[in-house]
């Protein structure tokens, strides 16, 4: 799992509790990447962060759904 996020970003911290709750629960771990450190990451996601991907897949962007994330890490 990877967690697209910026700092000072409101929405990534409340992604990255949600994140670290699923991870936890699902007894993984996950990477954050900052995407102001690579302009292609920022040129890819804008304003879309944050953006949590399992597997390569987008799970969502801006408020992350736990069931969603969960679902991705145990289905």
């Amino acid at each position: 799992m990877v967690l697209y996020s910026r700092q000072g970003c409101h929405l990534c911290d409340e992604a990255r509790r949600v994140v670290v709750a699923e991870c936890d629960r699902a007894r993984t771990g996950f990477d954050e990447v900052d995407v102001d450190a690579d302009p292609q990451l920022q040129a890819r996601y804008g304003e879309y962060v944050p953006v949590v991907e399992v597997d390569g897949t987008v799970q969502g962007f801006w408020q992350i759904d736990p069931a969603r994330v969960r679902e991705a890490l145990t289905g």
